[in-house]
């Protein structure tokens, strides 16, 4: 294995550093296609969340590639001014970060359920772009497997929460209540919608931004509203709360947009809350009288409780048993070269002993060095079959000592 990750997240740069590192879709599929021409990189996924962003990189035993270096070169980005932000993990250190992620062990909201679905998607995005590789594929199939297994067994602390949940509660730890708001919500990807259900169930009136061409086509929370996106800044002035959570790296609100909309209106505490990353709005805004504006950095870290504690270790239980799966599984597959090794010798020896009986043969040369042929074949597929199935039901320990065994035995020959 050879497998290497290069990251930067919420504990380590605030949200200005951050989304320098952030991928559109389209940005994401330039970056994987620029990777793909590199021979020593056999698969690529990349993570491109709020409060995070990891390239990870499966790479040809031996490759070396300076990890912070490569991804400040994908985004354009001065190294020297950069690398103190990023993270780099190897191999078990990498595999372990990977499962503990898609558990939400390593969110902002501990346990939180959005970074699962992210983490499934980025391998879905990277295969359709055809830059995974076998290990990719195996691991981050078993991370996400892993972190159905936390959900399913171990209930945290608001585990259920997401970035916009954890915003709204929040927004309501200030003393701002949210029934009857008049809330406009800007984006309807995962985010926007969460939004918008969450403010329903607080009893706001949620109002949703489509963009025209897409009007038809896109769903929305059902007894939200909707506005075609142009129209925005004519609808604000009525707000109380306004959100934007797009993946757009556009700004959707602008000081100088919200000045020509508002004029002189001066509102009381109206609210915008910004859950993007890049930002959707101008911070500028907040300078606006009567405004208050928030970011995804706005959100203060929770003291873990000690059910919560209780629980996360109840969740390191079932993280090191996947995990361990994960590396039994790779030390398997390590082994089959060497598996196919054995058969292949023991098939070379079982023609080698049958020579004479080759030889006493009423057939021409040609006959017989077919024969030779399929004998060689047919024994190196039963000796593979026997080891294989031993990989498959003997524990790990035995199968290891078995090819060590068989190894020596076919080395000696070979030597004699």
């Amino acid at each position: 294995m050879n497998l290497k990750m290069t990251g930067i997240d919420f504990t380590r740069a605030g949200i200005d550093i951050r989304q320098c590192f952030s991928f559109t879709r389209n940005a994401m599929a330039l970056a994987m296609e620029q990777i793909r021409q590199n021979k020593d990189i056999r698969g690529c996924v990349l993570i491109s969340t709020c409060n995070r962003m990891e390239l990870w990189l499966s790479l040809a035993e031996g490759a070396r590639i300076a990890l912070p270096e490569f991804l400040c070169g994908l985004k354009g980005l001065s190294l020297t001014d950069y690398s103190r932000y990023l993270t780099v993990r190897e191999n078990e250190d990498a595999v372990e970060h990977l499962f503990y992620l898609s558990a939400g062990m390593k969110s902002q909201i501990i346990g939180e359920d959005q970074i699962l679905t992210q983490v499934k998607e980025a391998l879905a995005f990277a295969r359709e772009q055809e830059s995974t590789d076998r290990l990719l594929e195996v691991l981050f199939r078993m991370a996400v497997t892993a972190g159905k297994q936390v959900k399913t067994n171990v209930v945290m602390d608001k585990a259920n929460f997401s970035a916009a949940h954890r915003a709204l509660e929040f927004l309501k730890e200030q003393g701002n209540h949210l029934s009857g708001k008049i809330s406009l919500v800007i984006g309807n990807g995962e985010m926007g919608k969460l939004t918008a259900q969450a403010l329903m169930e607080e009893g706001a009136d949620v109002t949703v931004t489509v963009r025209q061409y897409r009007s038809g086509m896109v769903k929305i929370p059902k007894g939200a509203k909707r506005i075609d996106y142009g129209e925005r800044y004519h609808y604000i002035p009525k707000c109380d709360l306004v959100v934007s959570a797009t993946a757009s790296p556009n700004l959707t609100i602008t000081r100088a947009g919200l000045s020509s909309c508002l004029g002189d209106i001066i509102h009381k505490n109206q609210i915008y809350l910004d859950l993007a990353v890049p930002r959707d709005m101008e911070p500028a805004i907040a300078q606006r009288e009567g405004v208050a504006y928030y970011d995804m950095d706005s959100l203060p870290l929770e003291a873990q409780s000690e059910e919560m504690c209780r629980q996360y270790q109840k969740a390191e239980k079932i993280l090191a048993g996947e995990i361990q799966k994960f590396l039994d599984w790779l030390e398997c597959r390590d082994m089959v070269p060497r598996i196919q090794q054995i058969g292949a010798d023991a098939a070379e020896e079982l023609v080698w002993r049958m020579e004479k009986t080759f030889q006493n043969l009423d057939l021409p040369e040609s006959g017989k060095e077919n024969l030779r042929k399929q004998l060689k074949s047919t024994a190196a597929k039963v000796v593979d079959k026997l080891l294989f199935e031993l990989r498959d039901q003997a524990q790990q320990e035995t199968l290891q000592k078995t090819v060590e065994i068989l190894e020596q035995v076919y080395g000696e020959q070979v030597k004699s």
